[in-house]
């Protein structure tokens, strides 16, 4: 426990008390289990040395509640164990917050009284007693680089000392470091695992494919190439600004089965990227999947075809003669194919440069006709007439001195200082921003405009800034503030006279009155979008990111307030973190929240709480590029975020739960938030009389709910019925939305879902199916299909209502709302009288004519929508004839790439497929050619459903026969060897109906179908018993045949 967490385990760089913290990692995960279980088990292993007493007591804040000690005798507030030290110290201290432990036996009772908090404690216990040996045997045996002789001086020490506590100490110091050793070991295992890539290995991994590339079908790919023929000396073909983020280069894939998509091969693996800008040419770093070992691994996952081309064995066992002559004929085609491009990019270079030349002269003679009618302000305005002259000519001598790009290298760098959005963590940003950008455009006074008195005042005033002693700095300062500056006209009179570069040139003053007096100013105006970016472009967050290291609170509070304003887009989100903002604002936090709540008005801005209340604002802020995410979390905020959580000061909570909210949309953040324990507290504060903190707590509950953990917390902790309570809030849309989106996540869970029908919840969701944003019924609606996998809430909705409120909501163009009502719709299409008033609406005329949607997601959850109406409709084989190319439809679904959209698909036609004329039909359009291509799937639930469909299909005419033409019959064979009882029984069903035909039960033998079945026969399952039986019946019948023939 001593050399593992100094040496092994991450640690952040900033924190409380100047300390770092235990990173949310999966190895520090994993490490902390291991020492939990470890701590759980010494008293009962080590009944002697858990009795040892520590040289002095492990001390660090608990956030276990008192009443967990109620074997203890004490106080409300503090408790004492009865066993004492030799100085006559107790052996456990919880007072307050604060634990104080002197034994291991303790410290497993510690842990034990913890119970689910059991991680967050054991890292509050570590990040507080960094090095625990130093406290549990003393200084002497704190850990150290190089040899360790601590083993060798406790031997010593037990000649001239007490043997017995000596021998003692020498088994316990043992015992650690044999555990230590398993822990490092462990963790060596871990980051073994790791993926690392080298360009030499992507190169070569490329080349490979390069060689398997083809038109024909039976190849794994169409083609691969990288998008850059430039090698740099390291081998990599990514720009050496992106090489230190470890990308090595990108590539483009063409499969069979789908479009042309781009990847990143990094050190760490290789993933999905944003593809490349179809304007810039430049990559989109973003991360669009998961990250693989290598490109083939990402290929299996990604594409079915080359899954099942790689497959293929002579792939494997080639001739090496037929292969060298391929190969050599690949590489001529290559480098001929390589030559046609290049000649045809410099080619398309040369004209796109003359025409993008003629363009420029065009526009830049517009906008000289444009310059030759000032408006009326610039007209009285010397100064700044002449400024704006001496800029424009050193623009135009920049223009001629500029030298053309010699290299793509340079051009590059050249694009991206011309777009400084177009950085990686840009497009990646949790919230779109687009529109705030577009707004960003310069608006200025036009021409014929009467501009108010205070414009000409705010100039002036201005004037004295520039040229005034500090006595009259501080004078005009304070006259400006007298002016209302949330008024646009004011705003733009101080940026319009160059008044922003004098107010962000104050803050680099060592005077405090004048930096205040700017910054104030500052925070004011840099709420207009046009003021902000201006800042930006000054260079003022630069110097803001350095007064937060000031020593003067209020200086420090005003320079957070203001770059949480300005941080509204996204080059001034990463110019903060670049600069080193997101450790000093995570570094804001680290104030110990008051118990009683006061107000925070300006006289206190110097408060602990106000400094906390300003960086939280900030960190809100900067939270929305998922670059700062990371920043904040290896910055150490999400323990001070938990701690601020328990504040009872609602204008701090309120960007505390709004940047948890923000950062919530990650993983690591959801485990961090449920493991801190933030969950209860964000109930806690549910129940707020604040409209805004509660929409920003259900919102965060929203995103948490994800995961399973977190909603069987909500319920723990009585979050529920808070939830609930805020429907009646109708009136606010926001909160509205953050509420039904909480309630639907939560009803994911069927335990959640028991709750909200003793609430009445059902009741109220279908009340707000009508006069909602379209925000708010996506939720509602994703709550009632969850909520509609129970039957007595399917009554609910009927009784309510509901259904035809569904049914309309069909005809809306709302992706996210289209999936979940459908999702709803084929719920409730379970009941028989919730069908009939469906069928009456035509729903499912609905429903099927979103087959035809673009949106993948879609069309699968319609499919899977129709199924239940089919089943559970009074005539449904004509009611699917009436349906005017709905046949053919969902046949050409099964041209589809999406997994979910063929599962889907297979189910509807499964049941299709109950009718006889409407199979007839579907054979008609080709379904049997189709299924058959699908039956190489390896995903379990396609295969269910495939299953189940060749089943159907096999009744009419010669389409068992059919099947087996199409290959379809040994692929089947192995769905036997799923894990999953339901692929079986589908499975079962699709062979024993395959084996009427006699050369299907040929094959299947071929490929040990018997075997595989006699197992299934005594299947608890009386459908697969049965299927199984008539199978094996089938072949067994054909081989007597045989028998019979042969003989006679």
């Amino acid at each position: 426990m001593g050399s593992v967490i100094t040496r092994a385990a991450h640690w952040t760089s900033v924190s409380e008390n100047g300390t770092g913290k235990l990173e949310f990692s999966p190895l520090n995960e994993m490490l902390l289990n291991e020492i939990i279980q470890y701590v759980d088990n010494f008293p009962l292993k080590h009944s002697n040395e858990a009795n040892l007493q520590f040289k002095d007591p492990l001390t660090w804040m608990s956030s276990i509640p008192i009443n967990a000690f109620s074997q203890y005798d004490g106080s409300t507030s503090k408790i004492t164990s009865a066993e004492q030290d030799d100085q006559g110290n107790p052996l456990l201290v919880y007072d307050g917050q604060k634990i104080q432990v002197r034994t291991m036996k303790f410290l497993a009772t510690v842990l034990g009284n913890a119970r689910d908090q059991k991680l967050a404690e054991a890292r509050a216990c570590l990040e507080a007693n960094r090095d625990p040996l130093v406290k549990i045997l003393g200084p002497g045996f704190a850990t150290i680089e190089g040899e360790d002789t601590t083993v060798i001086r406790m031997v010593d020490k037990m000649k001239s000392e007490n043997q017995e506590e000596m021998s003692t100490q020498l088994r316990f110091l043992l015992l650690i470091q044999q555990f230590d050793m398993k822990l490092l070991n462990s963790s060596l295992q871990h980051i073994s695992k790791e993926v690392r890539l080298t360009p030499a290995s992507v190169n070569d991994e490329v080349a490979l494919l390069q060689s398997f590339c083809g038109d024909d079908p039976t190849t794994p790919l169409l083609d691969i190439q990288f998008t850059s023929s430039h090698m740099f000396s390291n081998g990599c073909r990514a720009v050496p600004w992106r090489q230190v983020h470890g990308d090595i280069s990108y590539i483009i894939i063409k499969p069979h089965d789908g479009d042309s998509f781009c990847i990143t091969a990094s050190s760490y693996g290789c993933f999905v990227n944003g593809g490349v800008e179809p304007e810039s040419k430049e990559v989109n770093h973003e991360k669009r999947s998961d990250v693989y070992k290598d490109i083939a691994s990402l290929l299996m996952a990604k594409s079915v075809k080359f899954s099942e081309n790689i497959k293929n064995k002579r792939f494997a066992a080639g001739e090496p003669d037929n292969i060298e002559t391929e190969s050599e004929t690949i590489e001529t085609k290559e480098s001929a194919r390589e030559k046609a491009k290049l000649d045809a990019s410099s080619t398309d270079l040369k004209n796109t440069t003359a025409m993008k030349s003629q363009g420029k002269k065009a526009k830049n003679a517009k906008d000289k006709r444009k310059n030759h009618q000032p408006s009326l302000k610039w007209k009285n305005l010397e100064e700044t007439k002449v400024t704006e002259q001496n800029v424009a000519e050193v623009k135009v001598t920049k223009k001629k001195n500029k030298p053309k790009a010699s290299s793509p290298l340079a051009s590059r760098r050249a694009s991206m200082r011309r777009t400084p959005g177009m950085d990686d963590d840009d497009m990646t940003d949790s919230s779109d921003e687009s529109e705030e950008e577009d707004e960003g455009q310069d608006r200025r006074q036009e021409s014929g405009t009467d501009l108010p008195s205070e414009y000409w005042q705010i100039q002036k005033l201005v004037k004295y800034l520039k040229g005034g002693n500090q006595t009259a700095t501080v004078i005009a300062l304070c006259a400006m503030r007298d002016f209302n500056l949330a008024q646009e006209t004011c705003q733009l009179a101080i940026r319009d006279v160059g008044g922003l570069e004098v107010l962000i040139n104050l803050l680099d003053t060592e005077e405090s009155k004048c930096k205040i007096g700017s910054l104030k100013i500052l925070k004011e105006i840099s709420k207009n979008i046009q003021i902000r970016r201006a800042i930006a472009d000054l260079g003022g967050l630069q110097t803001m990111v350095k007064i937060l290291k000031e020593s003067n609170k209020e200086l420090k509070c005003l320079a957070a307030e203001t770059i949480a304003n300005v941080a509204k887009f996204r080059r001034a989100r990463r110019t903060v973190r670049q600069h080193g903002g997101i450790n000093k604002l995570v570094g804001l936090l680290d104030q110990k929240p008051s118990s009683h709540p006061h107000s925070h008005s300006h006289s206190n801005a110097g408060s602990d709480v106000e400094v906390a209340r300003c960086g939280a604002l900030a960190l809100w802020s900067c939270s929305k590029s998922t670059k700062n995410k990371h920043a904040i979390r290896r910055a150490g905020g999400i323990p001070l975020l938990a701690r601020l959580l328990k504040s009872t000061h609602e204008d701090m909570l309120i960007p505390v739960v709004g940047t948890l909210q923000e950062c919530a949309s990650e993983p690591s953040y959801r485990l961090a938030i449920r493991t801190e324990g933030m969950i209860e507290s964000l109930v806690i504060n549910l129940k707020s009389q604040n409209p805004e903190l509660q929409m920003h707590c259900a919102a965060a509950i929203f995103k948490c709910a994800e995961d399973k953990e977190t909603r069987d917390l909500v319920r723990y902790f009585g979050g529920l019925d808070p939830l609930v309570k805020l429907l009646e809030q109708s009136q606010n849309k926001e909160l509205l939305a953050a509420a039904t989106g909480a309630i639907w996540k939560c009803a994911i869970s069927r335990e959640n879902v028991e709750r909200f029908q003793e609430l009445k919840c059902i009741e109220q969701l279908v009340g707000l199916l009508t006069d909602q944003p379209e925000e708010v019924l996506v939720n509602v609606v994703g709550a009632l299909g969850e909520c509609a996998q129970e039957p007595a809430n399917r009554l609910t909705i009927r009784k309510c209502g509901g259904i035809p409120h569904l049914v309309q909501l069909l005809t809306g163009t709302n992706q996210a709302l289209l999936v979940n009502v459908t999702k709803a719709v084929g719920a409730c299409a379970t009941e028989q009288d919730n069908m009939t008033i469906i069928d009456k609406l035509d729903g499912v005329r609905l429903l099927w004519s979103l087959l035809k949607n673009q949106n993948a997601q879609v069309q699968a959850s319609a499919a899977w929508a129709v199924c239940p109406c089919i089943e559970n409709a009074k005539d449904a084989g004509e009611m699917v004839r009436s349906f005017v190319g709905g046949l053919e439809l969902i046949v050409s679904l099964l041209k589809s790439n999406d997994l979910e959209v063929l599962a889907s698909v297979c189910a509807a036609i499964a049941n299709i497929a109950k009718d006889e004329e409407n199979l007839a039909v579907i054979t008609d359009h080709g379904v049997v050619p189709m299924l058959g291509k699908l039956a190489s799937t390896t995903n379990d639930k396609l295969r269910r459903h495939l299953a189940e469909a060749i089943a159907r299909c096999c009744t009419w005419g010669h389409n068992r026969v059919s099947f087996g033409k199409e290959g379809a019959v040994a692929p089947l064979v192995h769905y036997l060897r799923s894990k999953d009882e339901n692929v079986h029984r589908a499975t079962a069903q699709a062979l024993y109906q395959l084996s009427r035909d006699p050369d299907n039960c040929i094959t299947m033998h071929e490929n040990g179908v018997v075997k595989l079945l006699l197992h299934m026969v005594g299947s608890s399952d009386e459908a697969l018993q049965e299927a199984a039986a008539g199978c094996i019946s089938n072949i067994r019948r054909l081989a007597l045949a045989n028998e019979k023939v042969k003989y006679t």
